[in-house]
């Protein structure tokens, strides 16, 4: 017969109990592994894609023409270690199916690679990206900005689940406070945030460490909750060199000094800006702007961009900063369930311009589990879809 004791006032077995009092760890069921990544169909490339095998078409602004500029969005990844073993789908956040898998505390961000932040807020409620624009006014040359960057080009989700058997777009990990930080070096060190940097050596690139693209490298510190970003990320023995990078304090609306760049040409935080797996299809809900790219844009920004990355000064060309939504009027009703959830935050929180590259490209994190079949519906969309929300102030050289 089994015998009983109290801890706590709860009545446990004798066994547990005793296992408590000595130190022994209790038994713990481990969670079955997921099933396998359901293969789905590519998202298919624009008609102006590079022949690369990437999404990511030519960039008529010349990548390096001017300085900072980040370049053309992302392409899919392409390194000799896929990033299909990264990304945290194939087992729980964090560790290997293998481990035991303890449920997070409510809005405590998981482990590892496109994590699940299971519903914390990035950066203050009243931070712009965080701002609702579905009633403020719509700017007196929406229709000019519009034109410029192709009233009818199709909308592109530049992320997704499978292209060459591969997931595509920005990733991000999210660790804790006891990362250890490594030494990071800048092209561009006088608008860089000095490091060391909390990154771990084997942190996901964007596009894979040998892409020509962005390269982008993006680091939740979960327990300080800040973020860490580069540009351009290169690993170099025990560190990393990157052309530009910075730091943000995810509690704070602290912006860059005025005419800084970042990780972003606009010198804006990235990850604010990203369509996340997490948000889109276990939440429900993206309850921020989105990030996005256009070809060519002016020597200009607006709030709350702090840099532009262009040496064109025609006026009609729009300036980094520049925050479009989705027109009330559009019928979203027949697009499915993940569209839903993107084509809602759209009409709410908008995009918001923040690099040169593929126009009316959206970022997003690459993830075997995006239906690409759902997201691909996205491209009903165009640019005149859109309208531009009144500018503030624009800064000019």
């Amino acid at each position: 017969m089994m015998s009983y004791g109290l801890i706590a006032g709860i009545t446990v077995p004798t066994a547990v109990l005793t296992a408590w009092l000595v130190g022994a760890p209790p038994t713990v069921h481990q969670a079955p592994a997921p099933p396998p990544a359901k293969t789905v169909k590519a998202v298919k490339p624009a008609a102006n894609a590079v022949a690369t095998g990437s999404s990511r078409p030519a960039s008529s602004s010349g990548k390096g023409s001017v300085r900072r500029s980040h370049g053309a969005p992302s392409a899919a990844p392409r390194s000799s270690a896929p990033l299909r073993r990264q990304v945290a789908e194939a087992s729980p956040p964090g560790g290997t199916s293998s481990e035991p898998h303890v449920a997070p505390l409510p809005a405590t961000p998981s482990l590892g690679v496109n994590a699940s932040l299971h519903g914390k807020r990035v950066l203050p409620a009243d931070n712009p990206w965080n701002q609702r624009v579905d009633t403020l006014p719509v700017d007196p040359q929406s229709d000019l900005y519009i034109a410029s960057m192709g009233g009818f080009t199709k909308f592109h989700p530049d992320f997704g689940g499978n292209w060459e058997g591969k997931p595509f777009g920005i990733p991000y990990v999210v660790v804790t406070g006891a990362q250890p930080k490594v030494p990071v070096t800048f092209e561009y060190d006088d608008e860089s945030d000095p490091g060391p940097y909390p990154i771990p050596l084997e942190a996901p690139i964007e596009g894979g460490a040998g892409d020509d693209g962005d390269r982008h490298i993006l680091v939740v510190d979960r327990d300080n909750w800040k973020l860490y970003e580069l540009f351009s990320a290169e690993r170099v023995g025990g560190g990393y060199k990157a052309g530009s990078g910075a730091f943000f304090d995810l509690n704070s609306n602290k912006q860059r000094p005025d005419g800084w760049t970042s990780a972003d040409a606009a010198g804006l935080p990235i990850f604010p800006g990203l369509v996340r797996y997490d948000e889109v299809v276990e939440r429900k809900e993206i309850p921020h702007a989105l990030r996005f790219t256009v070809k060519r844009t002016q020597k200009a920004y607006v709030p709350p961009a702090r840099h532009f990355a262009s040496k064109s000064k025609d006026p009609f060309l729009p300036p980094m900063g520049l925050r479009v939504r989705l027109k009330s009027s559009y019928d979203t009703s027949d697009f499915p369930p993940s569209a839903q959830v993107i084509l809602k935050a759209l009409k709410t929180y908008g995009m918001i311009l923040a690099d040169n590259g593929g126009n009316w490209f959206v970022s997003g994190t690459p993830d075997t589990r995006w239906n690409d079949d759902e997201l691909n519906t996205l491209k009903r969309l165009t640019g005149n879809d859109f309208e531009v929300v009144k500018m503030g102030p624009m800064t000019k050289d």
